[in-house]
């Protein structure tokens, strides 16, 4: 979430946290339940007025908490201009340019490309805005524009459910961390119960927080991370995380990730309200599949066999680190910047090796304070091993 964001949606809900407790991230689901609107609406309905979507002509919802009105001004999120982009099939470059330097030309492309399918239905999530009993309705967020088959699955359900299926599982864990943006909410799980010893794979490593050894600390231990978007940035997943204890590095293994889309059925234009039978099933079904995985990913064996594999690769010498690193992050596109702090962190983590480049790659994701950018760079780390270990 850029800080621009931030400000201008502090009087909607707290949009966002990076390295939060459990405590803190399910007050900040709960706030946001409060204020969460899901409509299915059709292009007839939808207009762009000063860059905002504004909703017109959808009947309120009637319940014994009240009335839901949903016409109204609603302030589009980074993640709902690629909605938009995506539906209308306005190229995203064109369209954050417009938002930038031409907003009148983005209200004009936007319209006029609604007009050209007015019956087209989509589902709209968003924040109600909320000015206090009394006050007259502030505006919201448009958190995203879908397919009007979007299946929600909602962080604080996905996140109970998931939670259930880890205590079924029956295997000691520690929640370490928890982030939330505007795009995704990551829940990352640690079992030292689970530990094995790495003396191969962290030879010659110091931590390039506090230079504390890995040849005297060579542990690493079973983890995995939950991820769940709300607004159409991924499906539900559980992916296996080994977490390097001298640093605290994570190591995501992606291709054994467990997943569940967001797709289901067609829906009626109007307030969206999902059936208590629905969810149900949906709840029971993510209960039961966690727990499977955590079965499968929290073993001795399943983590044994993953260091083994990487040991051949790390402990390849680099001849040239620079231009290895160099070779690196271009071949998996990452950044100046981010290319900066890794051989920053390779310098200081003391390991002469392709594995010196994973450890760096996940050591600065740590330091990243956009989740997303830090869950995407971790991602990264054995890929990088196998360029490292190839180019070296």
């Amino acid at each position: 979430m850029t800080q621009q964001f931030a400000e201008r949606a502090t009087s909607v809900a707290p949009m966002g946290a990076r390295n939060a407790d459990t405590g803190d991230l399910v007050r900040i689901l709960e706030d946001q339940n409060r204020r969460k609107l899901d409509v299915i609406v059709s292009g007839s309905a939808l207009r762009f007025r000063e860059g905002n979507v504004h909703v017109d002509g959808i009947e309120s919802l009637i319940t014994e908490d009240g009335v839901t009105d949903v016409d109204g001004i609603y302030r589009p999120t980074a993640v709902a201009d690629e909605g938009i982009a995506d539906k209308l099939r306005i190229p995203l470059a064109y369209l954050r340019r417009m938002r930038t330097e031409n907003v009148p030309l983005l209200d004009e492309n936007v319209n006029t490309w609604l007009r050209e399918e007015p019956e087209r239905r989509y589902m709209l999530r968003a924040f109600r805005g909320d000015n206090g009993p009394g006050m007259p309705p502030s505006e919201g967020v448009a958190r995203a524009l879908l397919s009007d088959s979007y299946k929600r699955m909602d962080n604080l359900d996905m996140l109970l459910a998931a939670l259930d299926g880890v205590q079924q599982s029956g295997h000691p864990t520690r929640i370490t961390g928890c982030d939330l943006t505007d795009r995704r909410m990551y829940v990352r799980v640690e079992s030292e119960a689970v530990a094995v010893q790495a003396r191969e794979l962290l030879r010659g490593y110091r931590s390039p927080f506090d230079e504390r050894s890995g040849d005297e600390l060579p542990v690493v231990s079973a983890g995995f991370v939950i991820a769940n978007s709300e607004v159409g940035s991924g499906a539900y997943t559980i992916t296996p995380r080994a977490v390097i204890q001298v640093c605290r590095n994570g190591l995501t293994m992606t291709q054994d990730v467990m997943r569940a889309v967001h797709l289901g059925g067609k829906q009626d234009e109007g307030v969206v309200s999902w059936s208590g039978q629905t969810q149900r099933k949906t709840l029971e079904l993510i209960t039961s599949k966690t727990a499977d995985a955590v079965r499968t990913f929290l073993s001795r064996e399943y983590v044994e066999a993953k260091v083994r594999g990487m040991e051949d690769a790390a402990g390849k010498p680099l001849a040239e680190p620079t231009k290895t690193i160099e070779h690196v992050t271009k071949s998996l596109s990452i950044g100046a910047e981010a290319k900066g702090r890794i051989l920053a962190h390779f310098i200081r983590g003391g390991q002469v090796t392709a594995g010196g480049v994973m450890q760096a790659i996940t050591s600065t994701a740590q330091t990243l304070t956009d989740a997303d950018q830090a869950a995407s760079l971790e991602a990264l780390a054995l890929p990088a091993l196998a360029a490292a270990a190839a180019h070296g």
